[in-house]
């Protein structure tokens, strides 16, 4: 679930020249499970916006946090998937995340310090109730992350790759693989131990992955003499991909979930007039 002001994604923030953020809001919920996939991304406009420091509404969305909970309530429309939903189905749900603890570091993912980002609640209890999942819900691993910045990120990356695993006792393990703009490649891991203790590390060289159905790339920081594995594909798109990688970091096995973003892809005028199928506006 992710929950954007501004949506570095949309192709209407893009065409009116970025100018009003809180203009173009959107709910982005996607449940992937043996029945299929479910996606809702709905764009909408300021007068569908409310938020204050601990509670944030976008239509009949909202996410809270009390200080000790992330609660997520969705209400959203979910578009058609081939073989699963020939019409868009309304689907609503609730999702509460327990942090086990709180990240209060912000990173900066370029060198102007223009586009930074938060792991928040790097690991944590997740559980989901909603009438569309089978037995009703699902409960596991959770994590939650912000990001924000001042630039469109096309303007400064050509792309990145980020992971996020659990190891066997419990450490939390993310990583973060960014090309810039300038050609510069910005790479660093992070490993978190159960009490929140934070400790950075340079990756070993990343492994490409099979390219997608649309090409795009990417790949995952791995040791040497072994292969990343693909377990599953949950998005692939002309610009993005979203999977489940299994990879070996310092000898030990680590399923991560992972993203490949290619701004280069995105920034093409073919691609921005395909988004929309996936990200209708309601304004």
């Amino acid at each position: 679930m992710i929950a954007f002001i501004g949506s570095v994604f949309s192709p209407y923030y893009h065409w009116s020249g970025r100018k009003t953020p809180e203009n173009h809001v959107a709910f982005n919920v996607a449940l992937y499970g043996p029945q299929g996939h479910a996606w809702a991304m709905t764009e909408r406009s300021a007068s569908h916006l409310k938020r204050n420091s601990s509670a944030l509404t976008i239509g009949s969305s909202t996410m809270r946090f009390d200080g000790s909970e992330l609660a997520i309530a969705f209400d959203e429309v979910f578009l058609p998937w081939p073989g699963q939903r020939s019409l868009p189905k309304r689907m609503r749900g609730e999702i509460r995340l327990a942090p086990d603890f709180l990240g209060l570091r912000a990173y900066s993912l370029d060198e102007a310090g223009g586009h930074v980002w938060q792991p928040v609640a790097p690991s944590g209890r997740v559980n989901i109730s909603c009438d569309s999942c089978p037995g009703g819900g699902w409960s596991g691993d959770g994590y939650h992350d912000m990001n924000f910045g001042a630039r469109p990120l096309e303007a400064d990356f050509a792309g990145w790759d980020w992971a996020r695993g659990t190891t066997r006792d419990g450490r939390t393990v993310v990583l973060y693989d960014s090309l810039l703009a300038s050609g510069t490649n910005h790479r660093f891991g992070l490993v978190y131990a159960a009490d929140g203790a934070v400790c950075a590390f340079q990756p070993p060289a990343g492994q490409p992955l099979k390219r997608g159905f649309w090409g795009v790339g990417g790949g995952i920081a791995c040791d040497d003499a072994v292969e990343p594995i693909l377990r599953s594909r949950f998005e692939d798109t002309p610009f993005y991909r979203r999977s489940l990688v299994e990879t070996v970091l310092a000898g030990e096995r680590v399923v991560m979930m992972h993203e490949t973003l290619d701004c280069r892809r995105l920034a093409m005028p073919l691609v921005r007039l395909m988004l929309p199928f996936r990200m209708p506006r309601k304004g």
